[in-house]
């Protein structure tokens, strides 16, 4: 038997998100594939746009279902973070509340049309339009966690992040934490940044499909694995907010490792004047992201450390 690819339209609490969907010729495991969870992350929409045009269903076991943009409206309006329609962050919002607001709506929608009942989930992002980032995957602590870390590890990037449930600020709601809930193994894999089609990361989001396509043993591509390292393991994210608005300068660079204590950067008057706050490295680890941007709000995110 032949097999099959379907461009269609799923209905996402009223919004219409264009899909494909790739039925392989012999029998195999589900696989979902999203992007675009957060507006203004493009690299991964730009690998998932043309990761399946590559996919050929002759080559292929069992199913690809794959959304390269999944949050069109903060797409559309050039958003970052939040949906414009509520101010929330839909990777905060899984799985969301069928009778919530627009946001928790549509959560609730793609958690039970693309994650439920899947037997691998693959959600891709970048750095947002004020975020530059050191390539990383994410997976969540559950009960399908040995096999995310499987995914994780596969999908080939340098760093692999375990998170789990912690005091403070614990990174819930997002698509890992609600599929890790359920048992579905999933990653949330990060490459690229700052707003911009960057080639190199475009590159690493394919090369990390096709190998989860071969670890999932729906195709078998080889070359794909060329110059494999296994990567470098690091435990729960340590996020860093500023107290107070202001100017942020940072000091450190995405990929550097820092040490507990170290001046990482400094929040400013916006007259340059004063010094609000001197920003350190709360513990031993490395930039996995920062803010780009000089304008910080109170509480405002600065940078995450993956700590060795």
């Amino acid at each position: 038997m032949a097999g099959t690819m379907t461009r269609r339209t799923l209905d996402l609490a009223g919004l219409e998100v264009p899909a494909a969907e790739v039925t392989g010729a012999l029998d195999g495991p589900s696989l979902t594939v999203i992007a675009g969870v957060h507006g203004c992350e493009y690299a991964p929409m730009a690998a998932v746009r043309r990761w399946i045009t590559e996919l050929d269903p002759d080559h292929l076991r069992g199913r690809v279902l794959a959304v390269p943009v999944l949050n069109l409206p903060a797409f559309w309006a050039r958003s970052p973070f939040v949906v414009p329609e509520d101010g929330k962050n839909l990777n905060r919002s899984f799985p969301g509340n069928p009778a919530g607001t627009f946001t928790e709506r549509l959560a609730h929608a793609a958690f039970t049309q693309l994650i439920d009942g899947a037997d691998a989930v693959v959600d891709l992002h970048a750095g947002d339009l004020v975020e530059a980032l050191e390539p990383f995957v994410l997976y969540h602590a559950g009960l399908a966690q040995a096999r995310a870390r499987e995914l994780a590890t596969a999908y080939g990037l340098r760093y692999v992040v375990r998170e789990q449930r912690k005091p403070g600020r614990p990174l819930t709601g997002m698509t890992s934490s609600a599929a890790a809930a359920i048992g579905v193994p999933a990653i949330i894999a990060e490459a690229g940044g700052c707003g911009l089609v960057d080639g190199a990361a475009v590159r690493l989001h394919l090369r990390g499909l096709y190998r989860v396509l071969d670890m999932l043993g729906m195709t078998r591509g080889g070359a794909h694995w060329e110059d494999d390292r296994p990567p470098m393991y690091l435990r729960n994210f340590e996020w860093v907010y500023c107290r107070k608005a202001g100017w942020w300068e940072p000091l450190a660079q995405v990929g550097e490792h820092v040490g507990e204590g170290q001046l990482v950067g400094t929040v400013t008057s916006i007259d340059g004047a004063t010094v609000q706050e001197e920003v350190h490295a709360p513990a031993d680890g490395t930039v996995l992201f920062l803010t780009t941007s000089p304008a910080v709000t109170d509480g405002g995110l600065l940078l995450g450390l993956g700590a060795p």
